[in-house]
């Protein structure tokens, strides 16, 4: 993990909170631990199964795919803290990096297409 994996892209952001009535140790263990992380976030649609950021029982991070753009850098991290019922405050933050736009190209190519007289 490097300095830049950990750092969340500054583009587009997508944000959940939920209150769940787990403890924080249980849902931490739900996000960091392959078996029980796949039954609902599978391997295949992680960019990389290991966090790229992790701070134990606070804070996890994975890189994940974009089906629409596969070179973009997405980013899930999951916060977790104890709620005054034992349970916790899960939120959830999935950051899209925003790319420059390709200026725009002509649908013939642009090209001059000779024909026979």
């Amino acid at each position: 993990m490097t300095a830049e994996d950990a750092k969340m892209p500054d583009g587009p952001r997508l944000v959940f909170e939920a209150r769940l009535d787990a403890p924080p140790a249980a849902v931490w263990r739900a996000l960091t631990e392959q078996d029980l992380r796949n039954r609902w976030l599978p391997d295949t649609d992680l960019a990389q199964t290991e966090p790229v950021h992790a701070d134990p029982g606070t804070e996890v991070r994975y890189r994940v795919h974009d089906t629409g753009d596969p070179a973009s850098r997405n980013i899930v991290a999951f916060t977790m803290a104890p709620d005054e019922n034992g349970g916790t405050v899960l939120r959830v933050v999935h950051a899209r990096e925003a790319l420059p736009l390709a200026p725009p190209r002509a649908a013939n190519g642009n090209t001059t297409t000779m024909r026979a007289a």
